[in-house]
């Protein structure tokens, strides 16, 4: 096979007939501006080109599921091997995935409890064991002769009756005797037990005194099987003057109140009946009335409206209120009281409503009585009870507003039954050991102890979860637990775990495609993420990154710059080769950022910030340990940390939860236990990466409003005026202009069933979502679809003198946006496009000064050239008065922060706590800040 991938003519999208040579089973690089046309070579040239032709390899009856494969538009590629592309894209947004399904840890943890596990009774804790008779027999034997031996079978354990009716079925079956309560009692005499008191009752088969003689052995045999017919496989010996025990020869607890079922692996599995909790699912969460959501503001009474189900029906006609109003009158709860001032009890009573028959009289808006004599519920059992039994999705849309996910309380958010919750390794059951991290567990599974035989079975076993746990520490993620669920794993996170998993499955002559590996990285990290790409290569296999990481590019074997700027002005190769060789690439702008001809200044000053602090107090989410933190308003804020330091916990769980709840109830006093400062606050805007819109038909245009704009202006056209053209007929998202075969996608949807969904080109408008008579309709020569159409730089140009236009679409060409065209797919655009559009549209509305924005990471994706617009933007936002908070590891972005808060030192349970805080000069100063070393190193200090 050729030492080379040979590309000739690489057109598809941006790319400008590249021709190119890269050296296979090497380590290489590909970067660029954003929207230079890397992931059109990379990804939809090289690697579905790859796929295309293993797809094409196989038999027409499993082409027939994979769907079809389109060839890029190139003329060919020569030497390319199999390719498996590994992106940024979240596609685990099933609530059952969670890491350690994704990695197949947890199915090998599942092996390994249902082959050495043991079961323990979860009422008396104790172990569980299934016995064999003949143990029981040996057992029997073994006591000294002449011992008085009594064998027993359990048929009643600790309830509550007479037991009448068993005791004279024993009676009539032959049997003489039973201890109730340890006490012998003659069945011919008909025994009264006292039905109000707990009974032990244990039916005599036989009592005699031991010899180690045959027939004594046969008579022993004998009573033993009696008895376990006649408890379900239970036998108690009692050894008089000696020792009483119950044996079971199922596994069930000895005291007769815990059957285990038999112990396999889907037994600890919450996607499977077997194994789930019958309550929750398998989900562990539950949609619970929240007391927070239903009385946010507990300063107010209830006649103030606190409880907003009542807000506007307060002392009304209205039948519930008035049925509520006599739960208040019952239990002499105060409607005038705030709520911070009701005890407890009648707090829950306000929750719960009543325990007890309650006689009241409503009256109708007509003057009709109703007498009423019943138990009345509170308002949290109200909104459930409404929330489930309607039919009307309006409704459930109008209660849901009151609910929010709560641990399942049966299984305690497990998500498993009580009998994979029984079973136990070291003490643990297995949802305990998901919940330690990567790193933890690697150390709890050097602490079985293990008997000669378990070794032998468990050998294989824990030899692929080791190796799988060890891919995880190598690749940054040794923070994790594999009880996190998959959907809240960022995208680089997500990327990581699928490199991982393919980095043990391990591979040779494969062809890797990598979409920016290091996103979400601490620079403290990357160095094993670079090694773990090396053994990659060390196996045999080629792999091409994708990636804007300094220290990716210099590690790299061979490097493709392309560009040199974005959109219509990128699709070339500006260098390629080693690092001196872009380096001294003269219009390679990544060459210029490399040796610092280029670079991102650090500001000359950092901003005082209005002298407002917005304090969160008690943050405790996740692996927070009860911090406090201070953001100083009017600056331009980065919080940092090493992946797993609590971050995302604090900003996105504590500090933006909180906020958004006050923030919905501006009557709330400043005078929260949680948050304080917030009244200086009057918009939380927050910025994530998640996409747009999940349909064909959301795109950049419909998002940031534009495109109400531009079809203004096409309904004002003569020829639409003449045919009666209005507004909506220019609207994919309504019938009469749109294609009525793909009502306004301009793709099909294959339903795959157990694969993805695959869209296709509507055949019937080409693509062009609208019908012929509306694109028809032409502006300055161009119709609808045409526009759609223009990259945002083009559009910018063609709507220059059109000052509403032009201005919104600047806010796009502002954060480096000016490459994607209006009307794409949102599904097609990544997360760190995605949070730009938004920011974009934020851009567009007039600044407060009072604004707090938040943004997670939002140089993923970026070039520095482009960071650098990014910079500009936000400082301009801080300008305006308002506040930025980031979550960022780029230091570009945090050496021009005005003020940082730094989280560690670790991360997992190692980190959650405020390392440094201050200007990046004074977190620099800190020596056990890993952020604050690399600073000093940027900032150039002493």
């Amino acid at each position: 096979m050729k030492d080379k991938i040979i590309i000739k003519n690489a057109r598809e999208n941006n790319l400008k007939n590249i021709n190119l040579e890269i050296p296979r089973n090497k380590f290489v690089v590909f970067t660029g501006l954003s929207g230079s046309g890397k992931s059109s070579l990379a990804f939809n040239t090289i690697y579905e080109e790859g796929r295309r032709r293993y797809v094409d390899s196989l038999s027409n009856y499993a082409k027939q599921f994979l769907g079809g494969t389109k060839k890029p538009d190139v003329d060919s590629i020569e030497g390319l091997s199999p390719a498996i592309s590994i992106e940024q894209k979240t596609v685990h947004n099933n609530p059952r995935s969670i890491v350690g399904t994704v990695t197949e840890i947890y199915d090998y943890l599942r092996l390994l409890y249902a082959r050495i596990g043991k079961p323990f009774c979860p009422n008396h804790k104790n172990e569980i064991t299934a016995q064999k008779s003949l143990d029981i027999i040996n057992h029997i034997l073994n006591q000294k002769e002449d011992s008085k031996i009594f064998i027993l079978s359990p048929v009643v354990n600790n309830q509550k009756g007479s037991f009448a009716t068993t005791l004279a079925r024993l009676k009539k079956e032959g049997f003489l005797r039973v201890k109730a309560n340890g006490e012998i009692l003659e069945l011919a005499k008909n025994p009264v037990l006292d039905k109000n008191k707990k009974w032990n009752i244990d039916l005599i088969i036989d009592r005699f005194t031991l010899t180690k003689d045959a027939q004594t052995k046969s008579r022993i045999a004998e009573a033993i099987e009696i008895a376990l017919q006649y408890s379900k496989g239970l036998v108690t010996i009692e050894v008089i003057g000696g020792e009483t025990n119950t044996y079971s020869i199922t596994h069930s607890c000895k005291f007769g109140d815990f059957d285990m079922p038999k112990i396999e692996p889907r037994i600890f599995s919450f996607n499977s009946p077997n194994g789930m909790c019958e309550k929750c699912k398998g989900l562990g969460l539950l949609q619970k009335a929240s007391w927070d959501l239903i009385c946010p503001d507990k300063t107010l009474s209830i006649n103030q409206g606190a409880i907003l189900l009542f807000k506007n029906l307060v002392n009304s006609k209205n039948l519930e209120w008035q049925e509520f109003d006599k739960l208040l009158s019952y239990y002499n709860i105060d409607k005038t009281w705030p709520i911070n001032d009701l005890t407890k009890e009648q707090i829950e009573i306000l929750k719960y409503g009543s325990t007890e028959e309650i006689a009241f009289t409503v009256t109708s808006e007509n003057g009709i009585k109703y007498e009423k004599s019943r138990q009345i519920e509170g308002v949290c059992d109200k909104i459930e009870r409404k929330y489930l039994d309607t039919t009307s999705n309006e409704i459930r849309m109008y209660y849901s507003r009151y609910l929010s996910d709560s641990p399942c309380d049966l299984c305690k958010g497990k998500r498993l039954n009580k009998y994979a919750l029984a079973t136990k390794i070291n003490n643990l059951d297995i949802y305990e050991i998901c919940n330690k991290s990567i790193e933890e567990l690697k150390e709890f599974l050097k602490t079985i102890h293990l008997s000669d035989i378990e070794k032998e079975i468990t050998n294989l076993i824990l030899i692929e979860i080791n190796h799988r746990i060890d891919f995880l520490i190598n690749v940054g993620l040794q923070y994790l637990t594999l009880n996190r669920k998959a959907e809240t794993l960022s995208g680089g996170e997500a990327q990581r775990i699928r490199l991982a998993t393919q980095i043990g499955a391990n591979l040779t002559g494969v062809l890797y495609v990598l979409d920016e590996p290091s996103i979400g990285l601490h620079q403290k990290d990357n160095e094993k993420l670079l090694n773990s790409l090396r053994k990659m290569v060390d196996l045999g296999n080629s792999l091409i990154v994708v990636e804007h990481d300094e220290d990716t590019i210099r590690q790299a074997d061979f490097i493709v710059d392309i560009g040199p700027k974005a959109g219509e002005h990128g699709g070339e190769i500006v260098a390629s080769g080693n690092i001196d060789e872009i380096i001294n690439a003269k219009e390679s702008i990544t060459g210029q950022y490399l040796s610092n001809k280029l670079e991102i200044k650090v500001p000359n000053s950092r901003r005082s910030g209005n002298g407002k602090v917005l304090t969160i107090k008690n943050a405790k989410a996740n692996n927070l340990k009860n911090i406090s933190a201070k953001f100083p308003l009017g600056k331009f804020i980065a919080v940092t940390g090493v992946s797993g330091s609590g971050k995302s916990s604090l900003i996105n769980e504590e500090l933006i939860n909180e906020l958004d709840l006050l923030l919905k109830n501006k009557s709330y006093s400043d005078n929260n236990k949680k948050i304080t400062g917030y009244l200086y606050i009057d918009k939380l805007i927050k910025i994530d990466q998640s996409a747009i819109g999940r349909t064909p038909r959301s795109n950049p245009a419909t998002y940031t409003g534009v495109f109400d704009d531009i079809r203004d202006i096409f309904a004002n056209v003569e020829e639409a005026r003449i045919r009666g053209f209005t507004k909506s007929r220019f609207s994919f998202n309504v019938p009469g202009g749109r294609c009525d075969k793909c009502d306004g996608d301009g793709v099909i949807k294959i339903e795959m069933h157990f694969l993805p969904d695959v869209y296709v080109t509507c055949d019937h408008c080409d693509g062009q979502r609208y019908n012929y008579e509306t694109l028809e309709v032409k502006y300055r020569g161009k119709s609808i679809n045409d526009i759609l159409n223009m990259t945002v730089e083009q559009a910018y140009a063609f709507f220059i003198q059109n000052g509403k236009i032009r201005d919104q679409l600047q806010t796009l060409l502002d954060v480096g946006l000016g490459y994607i065209k209006l009307g794409q797919n949102a599904t097609t655009l990544s997360g760190g496009e995605a949070q730009r559009v938004k920011l974009a549209t934020y851009l567009q509305k007039k600044p407060t000064g009072k604004s707090l924005y938040i943004l997670d990471e939002p140089t993923t994706g970026l070039h520095s050239y482009d960071v650098q617009d990014l910079l500009n933007v936000l400082n301009r936002i801080v300008d305006n008065g308002d506040t930025v908070i980031v979550i960022e590891h780029n230091l570009d972005v945090i050496k021009c922060a005005d003020y940082i808060i730094d989280l560690g030192p670790e991360g997992g349970k190692n980190g959650g706590n405020i390392i440094a805080s201050g200007t990046p000069e004074q977190v620099a100063q800190i020596t056990n800040s890993y952020t604050g070393q690399y600073l000093k190193k940027i900032l150039k200090l002493s």
